[in-house]
């Protein structure tokens, strides 16, 4: 079904600076799940934005990745241990949800019941607000869970690979009834 799915879904998109967003805590997922499953999506044709992987020295990071965001069709959001010490990681969740994205969430090595924004006095409270409101809305949305200790990488990947594959058919599908509307 992947095959398939993968090679309709490049039959019918309309190619986009990128298609899928992958939000993440560097520290905890950059070199395994993170990385991963950006090489995956890219073998698949997927064009995906980590941004070890799309931006370079000199690019301006709120502007960079806030483009990546509003461009994207779908977010994948990676939750981890250390997800919510991140204001970066938090920011990219905010406007994935406020611009009404599809988001995958991820909970790796972490229950969402674990997830909570913590108030450190860097952030007003407005952020924080907006930071929580973000946070709810992606823990109360279906997605994956996985414990790298004792669970199969191969399986997370292709099952995330598959989430990604059909939310962006679904979002594709969505776009064409829109424009039929019109």
């Amino acid at each position: 079904m992947q095959r398939l799915s993968a090679t309709l879904y490049r039959k019918i998109a309309h190619r986009s600076s990128c298609e899928v967003f992958i939000n993440h805590r560097g520290i905890d997922t950059k070199r395994n799940l993170a990385g991963l499953l950006y090489d995956r999506l890219t073998k698949m044709g997927v064009k995906s934005f980590l941004d070890s992987k799309n931006m370079k020295p000199g690019d301006r990071l709120f502007d960079h990745i806030d483009r990546g965001i509003l461009g994207c069709k779908v977010g994948v959001a990676v939750f981890s241990p250390t997800y919510c010490d991140s204001y970066f990681c938090l920011h990219e969740l905010s406007l994935l949800m406020e611009s009404k994205k599809k988001v995958i969430p991820i909970f790796y090595d972490v229950k969402p019941s674990e997830l909570v924004v913590k108030d450190n006095g860097t952030c007003p409270v407005k952020e924080l607000r907006r930071f929580s409101a973000a946070l709810e809305e992606a823990k109360f949305t279906v997605g994956l869970t996985f414990d790298s200790s004792n669970r199969d990488w191969s399986v997370l990947l292709r099952d995330a690979s598959e989430a990604v594959i059909m939310n962006l058919l679904e979002v594709e599908e969505e776009r064409k009834l829109m424009m039929r509307k019109h």
